[in-house]
């Protein structure tokens, strides 16, 4: 019970990031540029892609066609909570990940959006 214990306070202790992300194609170079409360979730966006049930058609057919290997996954940029005062989380990330859609630029032949 011990053991049990301490592996719920380390779960508690763990710093949760939201952030900014991409999945690009290595070949092609297409991107697809998303966004997360919990940048730690990518691992269940990969999975999705794995077991073919990503709701972005387009990327999910060449992910079955070309593998995973064919693919990686970055974080852009972890958004950055100020220490103190009211932060809308929420909308700064919406932000950021607007910020990087117009930098990258990932429609049309350029990406999966």
């Amino acid at each position: 019970m011990n053991r049990r214990r301490e592996l719920v306070e380390q779960y508690k202790e763990v710093k949760i990031e939201a952030g900014v992300y991409c999945i690009r194609h290595k070949k092609t170079g297409k991107l697809f540029v998303g966004s997360t409360p919990n940048l730690k979730s990518l691992n269940g966006k990969r999975f999705e892609l794995n077991i073919g049930s990503s709701r972005n058609t387009a990327l999910q057919a060449d992910w079955s066609r070309d593998g995973e290997d064919a693919f990686e996954i970055e974080v852009l940029e972890v958004l950055q909570k100020p220490e103190s005062g009211y932060f809308d989380a929420k909308d700064a990330l919406e932000k950021l990940e607007k910020a990087w859609l117009d930098r990258l630029q990932p429609y049309g032949d350029k990406g999966y959006m």
